[in-house]
C-alpha cells in the first residue's frame, strides 16, 4: 500500500500543478497590496487597465459569484476554480461550434433540412427530409427555414438538461 494518497483527478491535477504558478502570476496581477486577496476594487482597478469598464453593481455582481466562502474578497482557490470554470466554458463553445459546422456542411453558417437530413443519415439516423423540415421549423426562430448557430445553441442548451436527466438510473 503507498503511503502517498492517490489524486482523485489525476489527468486534471497534473495540468493543474503545472498552471498553478503561471495562476499564481495572474492572481498576483489582481492582487495590487499583495494581502492574498482581491477586493472588489482590485477587480475593477485591473479590468479597467485591461479596457474594460464595469459599474460597481457589476463588479459586485461578479464578486458575488466568484467568492464563494462570502468574505468579500477573492482567494487564490476561488480564483483557481473561477478560471477552470472559464476554460470549461470555453472549450463547451468550441464544441457546440464544432457540432454546428458538422451539420453546416456548405458552410453559409446554415443548417439546411437537406443538411440535416444527408448528416442524419450518415450518422445512421433514418428520417425523411420533411422530418427535418419539421426538426427544423420547431427551433427556427427567424422563420427563415434553416437553424443558424444563435438557433442551434438556443436548441442545445434547452435539449442538455432532459438529456441529463433521461440518462439517470
Amino acid at each position: 500500500m503507498s503511503t502517498t494518497t492517490p489524486s482523485p483527478q489525476p489527468n486534471t491535477s497534473s495540468v493543474y500543478l503545472e498552471n498553478m504558478d503561471e495562476l499564481q502570476k495572474v492572481f498576483n496581477q489582481f492582487d495590487a497590496n499583495k494581502d492574498g486577496k482581491i477586493s472588489v476594487s482590485e477587480l475593477g482597478d485591473v479590468l479597467k487597465a485591461m479596457g474594460s469598464s464595469y459599474s460597481k453593481e457589476e463588479l459586485e455582481r461578479v464578486m458575488e459569484d466568484i467568492d464563494t466562502d462570502k468574505d468579500g474578497f477573492i482567494n487564490l482557490s476561488e480564483f483557481s476554480a473561477f478560471c477552470r470554470s472559464s476554460s470549461d466554458a470555453v472549450s463547451a463553445a468550441s464544441e457546440l461550434r464544432d457540432a454546428f459546422d458538422l451539420y453546416d456542411q456548405d458552410k453559409n453558417g446554415l443548417i439546411s433540412a437537406n443538411e440535416l437530413h444527408l448528416v442524419l443519415n450518415r450518422l445512421g439516423l433514418k428520417c425523411s427530409v420533411d422530418d427535418c423540415v419539421r426538426m427544423i421549423t420547431s427551433v427556427d426562430s427567424d422563420g427563415d427555414g434553416n437553424v443558424n448557430f444563435e438557433e442551434f445553441e438556443k436548441m442545445m442548451s434547452a435539449s442538455a438538461p432532459r438529456i441529463d436527466n433521461g440518462s439517470k438510473p
